[in-house]
C-alpha cells in the first residue's frame, strides 16, 4: 500500500471523486481519499491523501484555499455560473473602481448561503442533486474569512481576480453576492484553485503522469511522505508501552512521551517506540488528540 500524499491537478470534466477512482486504478489500492471537493467545470490543486496519510486528511482540508476567477459581469444564472440557466440579464458596471470596491467590501468576516448546486449535504443529500430535481432547500449561513482579494484584469465584461479564503467559501457565492452590490447581477465564468493544504499549482501533477509514473515504477519517487507536509511541526515519540494507544487512534498525555513535552505548538508528529510515523495529533486541554 502507498502512504503518502499526491498533489493532483484535476482537470476540467472531473469530479473530485472521478479522480479518486482513476487513483485507485492506477495504484491498485481503496485506501485514498480527496481533501476538498471542486467543481467540474473548476481546475486546480486537489491534494490526495493515501494510506495512512487518510488520516490526516481532514487537518488538509481545514486549511485555507487560494484561487484565481473570472467574474462575467451582467448576468445572474441558477447556478451561478456560466454553465446554469440565466435567471436575469443587465448592462454590466463598467467603472472597474467601483467594482474593485465592492469586492474588497467582502475581505475578512462575511456570512454565505451555500448554493444549491454544490455538494454540500443537507440531510444526507447532496444539494446538487435536490437542485437537479427542481428542490430547493432552506440552507444555514455560514461565516467564512477572506483574507485578501486582487484584481488581475478587466475586460469587456470579465473580471479577472484572485482569491485568499478559508475552507468553506464558495467563490461562485462570492461572484453573485458581488453582482448583486453591484447591481447588475455576475456569475463564474472560470475558476482554478491555486493553492490547498499547503500545496501550489507548480507542484501538481496530472493523472497522466501518475499513469505514467506507476508504468515506470517510480510512484515511490512522486509521493509525498505523511510526515513531510508537517515538517514545520515538533516530533514527539512514544514510550513502547503506550504505542497500542496510538495505533487504535486514543487521546495521548504528556508523561506517554520520551521525553516529556516541552514544546508548545499547534499540532506535533508522533511516532510510535519504533521511530515510525503514525499520525498528527493536537494539543487539547491536558491531553493531546488527532
Amino acid at each position: 500500500m502507498y502512504n503518502g500524499i499526491l498533489p493532483v491537478y484535476k482537470e476540467k470534466g472531473y469530479t473530485s471523486f472521478d479522480v479518486v477512482a482513476c487513483l485507485r486504478k492506477i495504484l491498485g489500492q481503496k485506501k485514498i481519499g480527496h481533501t476538498g471537493t471542486l467543481d467540474p467545470d473548476a481546475c486546480g490543486v486537489l491534494p490526495v491523501c493515501l494510506g495512512n496519510a487518510t488520516k490526516i486528511a481532514e487537518k488538509l482540508t481545514s486549511s485555507g484555499k487560494q484561487y484565481r476567477a473570472k467574474m462575467l459581469l451582467g448576468k445572474k444564472t441558477d447556478t451561478l455560473d456560466v454553465s446554469g440557466k440565466i435567471l436575469c440579464e443587465k448592462k454590466p458596471v463598467k467603472d472597474i473602481n467601483r467594482i474593485e470596491a465592492v469586492l474588497l467590501s467582502f475581505k475578512g468576516s462575511c456570512t454565505q448561503i451555500p448554493p444549491m448546486y454544490s455538494a454540500l449535504k443537507v440531510n444526507g443529500k447532496k444539494l446538487c442533486d435536490l437542485a437537479r430535481q427542481g428542490i430547493e432547500v432552506e440552507r444555514k449561513p455560514r461565516i467564512v474569512e477572506i483574507y485578501g482579494i486582487d484584481i488581475l484584469g478587466f475586460t469587456g465584461d470579465t473580471v479577472e481576480f484572485t482569491v485568499d479564503c478559508s475552507k468553506g467559501t464558495y467563490i461562485r457565492t462570492l461572484i453573485d453576492d458581488a453582482g448583486e452590490a453591484l447591481g447588475c447581477g455576475a456569475c463564474m465564468s472560470e475558476l482554478t484553485r491555486t493553492g490547498s493544504g499547503g500545496f501550489s499549482l507548480d507542484q501538481c501533477l496530472r493523472l497522466d503522469d501518475i499513469q505514467k509514473a506507476a508504468d515506470e515504477g517510480s510512484l515511490n519517487d512522486i509521493i509525498i511522505g505523511t510526515e513531510e507536509v508537517f515538517s514545520e511541526f515538533p516530533k514527539l515519540r512514544l514510550t513502547k508501552e503506550f504505542d497500542r494507544l496510538l495505533y487504535n487512534g486514543n487521546a495521548l498525555f504528556k508523561h506517554m512521551f520520551d521525553p516529556d513535552v516541552t514544546e508548545t505548538a499547534e499540532m506535533y508528529r508522533v511516532y510510535d517506540s519504533e521511530g515510525v510515523f503514525w499520525a498528527v495529533y493536537m494539543p487539547v486541554d491536558d491531553r493531546f488528540k488527532i
